[in-house]
């Protein structure tokens, strides 16, 4: 991924000292392994702890004439331990050492996101509760419904990103899966109870039945889990999107003193925060799909799922990594515009309270729903077509005004009833306590 959407830490976590690093705590736990049952001499297996170490530019070097990468990461740290190196990989295949290394990077990566996701739920819950009273117009269609808070907005965008966040937090535990059972996982060379301990000691599942490879339906779970909470986050991105329209004008992103929105127009404000997050969350849709396409390998293995992994699986976790912190920053420095929502309410000339005069009309004029809807459909759109105020127009017609007193159909307006089980729903906000509550602000590149 460009530096440009790259966070210090969760690139770090993909640099090749990292893989490369994560490639010998493997091979130093198989050793260890090997030493404690007799495989390899303990002056070996010392020497190894000793002088085992990672040197990108030999590997680099190595491999311009092995064309393998592995091959060149063994040679390279057998040649820094010395003649005791011969005992390095010992019984190994490259995949028993690459996948159960890139397990390793992928439980750092999974960890990651759902601190990440941890922050950006407490922020969600912080301003739901702070929001729960701002009143605004609820859409459906675009179209102006029925009144809302932005508090329930927030509220229903914390449970979604929680609901994405147990997905993520399930394929993570899945993926820390590694494997040590040899070229097409017989275990030709090295016996399951070597594998067992190796993995309790690196904190990784074993593979019940493993090829050359750990099978890439994990892999596959975990992207598209990825790609799920990233189409959460843009469904939020676009709502603030639309919402910060000119003509509706309800919200607006945090806009930072020296922000320019347009080099030609000075007065641009625009929603690029947001923007940018629903173009992000497209590439880990792609992303998703093509680790689907990566799980019917030939036989016991093939590499066709290698070149593309190189990309997919850091490119994922990076951008995801990037679009919870971004959007916990925008959440927490939204600027919520309420006296314009109570504006475009009012614009709306009451056509929001249909409903209840339908209502109304059933239940205490004792029309029929078909009567009734017919009365109230054309007081709305005349409403709307001349722009006078659905109830002045409704007080106004003969059928209206014989069946409902003027309190009867003032109560119709009244919006206090729409929001009357408000306060309710939004003390659901308790359950994501405990997950809000843990989260906080990690390091200096949030």
């Amino acid at each position: 991924m460009i530096r440009r959407y790259t966070l210090t830490a969760m690139g770090e976590i993909w640099s090749d000292t990292a893989r490369f690093e994560r490639m010998l705590l493997v091979e130093l736990a198989v050793a260890r392994v090997q030493a404690t049952r007799g495989l390899i001499p303990a002056e070996a297996l010392a020497a190894i702890e000793g002088r085992a170490r990672v040197d990108l530019e030999r590997i680099a070097e190595i491999e311009k004439s092995t064309d393998h990468d592995v091959i060149a990461f063994v040679s390279q740290v057998a040649e820094a331990v010395g003649p005791q190196g011969r005992y390095l990989h010992l019984g190994l295949t490259s995949s028993d050492v690459v996948d159960t290394a890139l397990a390793l990077q992928l439980q750092a990566a999974g960890v990651r996101l759902l601190g990440d996701a941890d922050r950006l739920i407490a922020v969600l819950v912080t301003r739901a509760r702070a929001e729960a009273d701002t009143v605004m117009m609820g859409r459906t269609h675009s179209v102006h419904a029925e009144p809302t808070t932005f508090g329930l907005k927030l509220a229903g965008w914390a449970f979604e990103i929680d609901r994405g966040r147990t997905r993520l937090a399930a394929a993570v535990d899945e993926i820390g899966t590694g494997k040590i059972s040899g070229p097409v996982g017989t275990y030709s060379h090295l016996g399951p109870e070597i594998e067992a301990e190796v993995l309790v000691e690196l904190g990784l599942h074993v593979d019940a039945v493993s090829t050359q490879i750990v099978q890439r339906d994990r892999h596959a779970a975990l992207l598209t889990s990825i790609a799920i909470l990233g189409g959460s986050l843009e469904r939020i991105a676009t709502e603030i999107r639309n919402l910060q329209h000119t003509e509706i004008g309800e919200v607006q992103e945090p806009f930072k003193a020296g922000q320019k929105g347009s080099s030609a127009m000075p007065h641009k404000r625009n929603p690029i925060l947001s923007e940018r997050i629903a173009g992000l969350a497209r590439l880990l849709r792609g992303y998703a799909h093509t680790a689907m396409e990566d799980q019917p390998l030939w036989h016991e293995r093939d590499i066709s799922h290698s070149s593309a992994e190189r990309v997919i699986l850091p490119d994922s976790t990076i951008v995801l990594d990037y679009m919870l912190v971004r959007m916990a920053g925008l959440i927490d420095g939204l600027v919520v515009r309420s006296e314009r929502m109570r504006e475009n309410i009012v614009r709306g000339l009451g056509l929001h309270a249909s409903s209840r005069v339908l209502l109304a009309l059933v239940e205490k004029g004792g029309l029929s729903r078909e009567e009734a809807y017919a009365i109230v459909q054309r007081a709305s759109m005349r409403a709307a077509d001349e722009r006078s105020p659905l109830r002045d127009l409704l007080a106004l017609d003969p059928t209206v005004a014989h069946r409902l007193s003027l309190a009867d159909l003032d109560a119709c307006f009244d919006d206090a009833a729409f929001l009357r089980h408000v306060h309710p729903i939004i003390e659901r906000l308790d359950r994501l306590e405990p997950t809000a509550a843990s989260a906080g602000v990690r390091d200096a590149d949030r």
